[in-house]
This record gives structure tokens, C-alpha cells and sequence, in this order.
């Protein structure tokens, strides 16, 4: 059995890419063959923290059964690369694999497959739908629907999320769902104590992800208007919202409560983890389907404060009244208080958090539940 991993961007930043990379790595550590296909702009050929795996082709080599592509791209538009390259790389190689696992949304990676006249199976990972581009989507929506029909089986990351997609809906018969899992977050209680310093006796409360607007920070930001004064947040992140969240802090005089850090790299997500007390996921829109970093919170011991959004598969991940709180998205009052609800009930809410991922989110128990599906379609 030889797979191939398709879609998405490289370097690996989002959810979608990282899911790619750890099936890539795990299955092909486990002796299975898997590759994985991607694209990337020329000014980010190579990420620095890959280069131990980089053979003179230009082929990152994971070992000896795992090889990742990364074939160029010539832009990116619309959170989509445009990739000829893809393309005719798909095209020459179709034939060396048994089963393709194409991870949606990515219009380029469904072109690819579309093109490449492969024969055998495919596996739709739908990971979810697309929201905010309505352009893209109407442009998209015929290869989209060939994409759901072409698939043998397809694979959503949460049993809600697959349930309430209305383009899935007249195929659940071919659907299931298996949950992402990560490896545990390593503490790093040098760093976790380095930043408790700034903060001396503060609950710290800590949001992760681009600023941007379906991830909700303003709400999250208005929260602390309601929250007493022991409670401090850091936000890391970057994007396009960072001047409007600014003004919202310095208008509603929290200067002094909230931090905004920009961008945190892989290596200081540890000390961020341990240092706070309560991970915060305030998206209010379905374009946050999973929330990888709850679970890199749970995997710390961390409880969460989550968003109900409707079809959204957010609130499963994060189980109410076990692992934190979920939340009318938009509701700051309501934010604020099962933000101190989760406090005051620290100790539970933290056990429950860490159980709930042990059970459910650990990279080797998605790995071992996606092979287990390939063995039953070849």
C-alpha cells in the first residue's frame, strides 16, 4: 500500500498542513509508504527548522518510507496556491500510488486530482467548508461536487461538523469522522515561570491565532471589561486586525491587562502553554471547524473557554462542563462569566481537559484510526 498526502501549502503554519505532515510522518515511521504533495512560493522553498531533511533533489526526506514534494507555486490567491506545477507533477506520478488522500478546502489539490487521470481510491479529508470565499466557492462548486463523488470515502475531523455540511449531505452513507490528534505538548517550566514573572499574581488567560476577523477577539477583548482586575490576557498572533484590536484595547483602557506578543514560533508555544491558566478560543464564525490549539492547551492540562458556533465542530472538541466552558459566540458577558466559573473550578476543569485528550486527541490514535481505513478499502 503506497499513499500520497495532497493539498495545501508549505511551510507548514495552518491545521489542514500539519494534519498532512503528521499522517505523512507518522505512517511512513510505522514502515507504511506515504508521501506528501504540496506547493510553495519560491521566497519559502525551504523552512529552516526542515533543513535535516532536505536531500540534494530538493525532496525532504522524513525517512525511509516518507517523502514530502513541495512543487511551485507561481501565487497565492484566496488562501489558494496556484499551481501548474501540481498539476503536471500529479499526472507523471498517479501511478505510483494506491490510494490518494486529498485534504479539502484547496481548489488546487482537486484540479490536480481532477487532471491527473488517477484510477485508484481516493479518501476526502473534509476538514471544512468553505465560508468566507463566496467567490471561490462559486467558482469551485462543479469540482467540488465531482470531488465528493469521486471520493470512496471521506473523513471528517468531528462527527458535528460532518453532520451538519450541506454538501455532505446526501453522502453520509460514505462518511465517518476521526478526531486530529497531536503529539503532547513538551512543558517548559523554565519559560512558563519566566513569563508568570511579568504577570505576578495574575490568572493568565491566552488566545493563539491570526488576527483576523472569524477568530472574535474583539469579543474576547470586550470580556475583560467584565472581568475583575486579577485576570490578565495574552493574545499571539498576527494579521490584518492588529491596528483595529489595538485601538479597541487602548479605547476601553486595558493597556494594562491585555498583552498583544505577534507572532509566537513553535519552540515558545511551550512556556506560552504552561503559563497560562485558561486557553481562550472565541471564533464566532464556521470557519473555525476544529481548534488544534484546544487541544494543545488539553495536552498541558489547560481548560478551554470555547464558542458554541453553529455546525461547527469547536464545542465537540472542547466538551462542556468537562474538559472548560462553551459559549454563545459573540457574548462577552457570557465569556467573562464561564471564564471565572472555569477558575473557580480550576481543578476539575484541568483533569477533565487533560483526560479528554488522552482519550481522544493524541497523534498516534488518529494515525492508527486512518489506517485502519485504508486497509479497508484496498
Amino acid at each position: 500500500m503506497k499513499i500520497l498526502q495532497l493539498g495545501k501549502f508549505y511551510p507548514i503554519r495552518g491545521g489542514v498542513e500539519k494534519v498532512m505532515w503528521d499522517l505523512t510522518r507518522g505512517l511512513s515511521e510505522q514502515g507504511v509508504d506515504c508521501d506528501m504533495l504540496c506547493a510553495c512560493l519560491p521566497s519559502d522553498r525551504t523552512d529552516p527548522k526542515d533543513a535535516t531533511f532536505e536531500a540534494p533533489d530538493g525532496t525532504l526526506r522524513l525517512n525511509d518510507h516518507g517523502r514530502v514534494y513541495r512543487v511551485k507555486a507561481i501565487s497565492k490567491k484566496a488562501a489558494t496556491m496556484l499551481s501548474p506545477a501540481m498539476i503536471s507533477w500529479l499526472h507523471r506520478h498517479k501511478a505510483e500510488y494506491d490510494i490518494i488522500h486529498i485534504h479539502h478546502p484547496d481548489p488546487m489539490a482537486a484540479l490536480a486530482l481532477r487532471l491527473s487521470g488517477f484510477r485508484g481510491k481516493v479518501v476526502l479529508h473534509w476538514h471544512s467548508d468553505i465560508v468566507s470565499q463566496k467567490l471561490l466557492l462559486a467558482l469551485y462548486r462543479p469540482l467540488q461536487a465531482w470531488l465528493v463523488k469521486r471520493a470512496q470515502l471521506i473523513i471528517g475531523t468531528t462527527p458535528a461538523y460532518i453532520q451538519s455540511s450541506p454538501w455532505l449531505r446526501e453522502v453520509q452513507s460514505k462518511c465517518t469522522y476521526v478526531p486530529i490528534g497531536i503529539r503532547p505538548v513538551a512543558a517548559d517550566s523554565t519559560g512558563a515561570a519566566a513569563i508568570k514573572e511579568q504577570f505576578p499574581g495574575k490568572t493568565i488567560l491566552l488566545s493563539i491565532g491570526r488576527l483576523v476577523p472569524y477568530k472574535g477577539y474583539p469579543v474576547l477583548i470586550q470580556a475583560m471589561k467584565h472581568l475583575p482586575e486579577k485576570y490578565h490576557l495574552i493574545i499571539g498572533g498576527e494579521g490584518p486586525l492588529r491596528g483595529e484590536l489595538e485601538k479597541l484595547i487602548d479605547s476601553e483602557n486595558l493597556r494594562d491587562r491585555i498583552s498583544l506578543m505577534g507572532y509566537l514560533a513553535d519552540e515558545a508555544l511551550p512556556a506560552y502553554y504552561g503559563a497560562c491558566d485558561i486557553f481562550i478560543l472565541s471564533s464566532v464564525m464556521k470557519t473555525e471547524a476544529f481548534g488544534i490549539v484546544q487541544i494543545e492547551a488539553m495536552s498541558c492540562g489547560k481548560p478551554v473557554v470555547a464558542t458554541k458556533i453553529p455546525g461547527s465542530g469547536v464545542s465537540w472538541v472542547n466538551e462542556d462542563g468537562v474538559s472548560g466552558r462553551n459559549v454563545t459566540p459573540g457574548d462577552a458577558e457570557e465569556m467573562a462569566a464561564a471564564i471565572e466559573e472555569v477558575a473557580d473550578n480550576y481543578g476539575s476543569f484541568s483533569a477533565g481537559a487533560r483526560s479528554r485528550f488522552e482519550k481522544l486527541f493524541r497523534e498516534q490514535t488518529m494515525i492508527q484510526s486512518i489506517f485502519k481505513l485504508y486497509e479497508a478499502l484496498v
